[in-house]
């Protein structure tokens, strides 16, 4: 069992940045690969990165983040973050941080076992 609890979200202006932490508590962190994904108001939640559960482990980004946004994780501290950079008004949605147990990192929202309960962030213009 894994319980993951979200921080960090907020309001900020178009530009800004933010960086959001997800605490996992549980020994077996270093099991499992972490993602993120959010959900905007009348949308369907959608995979924003992800990252393997490797010390320095490989990342998956959604194309609407890449090279704005950056996945990493702290196996000591069984914490995983998300540097959120240039945000966009679009950016503005509830982020889920979420676990799967393996290497493999997905995409795929059903392919993760244990959720956050969201923090919001938003972004005005």
């Amino acid at each position: 069992q894994v319980q993951l609890v979200e921080s960090g979200g907020g309001l900020v202006q178009a530009g800004g940045s933010l960086r959001l932490s997800c605490a996992a508590s549980g020994r077996t962190f270093t099991g499992y690969t972490m993602g993120w994904f959010r959900q905007a108001p009348g949308k369907e939640r959608d995979f924003v990165a992800a990252i393997s559960r490797s010390a320095g482990g490989s990342t998956t980004y959604a194309d609407s983040v890449k090279g704005r946004f950056t996945i990493s994780r702290d196996n000591a501290k069984i914490t995983v973050y998300l540097q959120m950079n240039s945000l966009k008004p679009e950016d503005t949605a509830v982020y889920y941080c979420a676990a799967r147990w393996g290497e493999i990192s997905s995409m795929r929202e059903y392919e993760y076992d244990y959720w956050g309960q969201g923090t919001q962030v938003t972004v005005s213009s």
